[in-house]
């Protein structure tokens, strides 16, 4: 495998065999890989649940429970901004939707710039080849006392792609909470 540079990402962008939706500004590419921004769809869980023994706090196992109903969505408009709270911890979908071709798998890492700040993003690190679509960001606020403002737009991760020896047959995927994060645009 080997990594593809930014002129080899122009090129497959140009040939629409790699696709970002809105399109590349000069700014998120690098030469070896491009900047994804901030959307504007945050996903909070929810920590509890009334029933008729009364306040029940939610014990989320994210490999089952990941639809709609164990997250409060919140759509911001444009010139809106997301404080996120003390050790609060959200999901986030990118701005941009992604089109992985089949010879091509991306891995994403954080921006330096976003851990600076005290931010997390906790990335599992994997697109996988034929996927389509918004990826869902864990986010977390590490500081104790300082409230941190995010922006929808704001570059906050970067992905590199990857060529692979052979190309794989495309999969969905179930983990990055399409689902919940076009309930969210509705």
């Amino acid at each position: 495998m080997a990594v593809i540079t930014r002129d080899e990402i122009l090129q497959r962008v140009k040939e629409g065999n790699l696709v970002f939706n809105p399109n590349l500004d000069a700014f998120q590419l690098q030469a070896h890989a491009v900047d994804l921004r901030m959307g504007f769809t945050f996903l909070i869980p929810k920590a509890w649940r009334m029933t008729d023994k009364g306040r029940e706090a939610l014990m989320i196992d994210p490999l089952r429970n990941h639809g709609p109903e164990y997250f409060d969505v919140i759509e911001l408009e444009q010139g809106q901004s997301f404080d996120l709270l003390p050790q609060e911890y959200v999901l986030v979908s990118t701005f941009e939707t992604v089109k992985i071709p089949n010879d091509l798998m991306g891995i994403l890492y954080p921006r330096s710039s976003v851990n600076r700040k005290g931010l997390s993003v906790d990335l599992t690190g994997i697109i996988d080849s034929g996927y389509e679509g918004p990826l869902t960001l864990p986010i977390r606020n590490n500081t104790r006392s300082q409230v941190i403002q995010l922006h929808p737009g704001e570059r906050i991760c970067q992905v590199v792609f990857e060529e692979l020896k052979h190309p794989v047959e495309a999969r969905k995927s179930r983990w990055h909470m399409k689902d919940v994060v076009d309930k969210g645009k509705k």
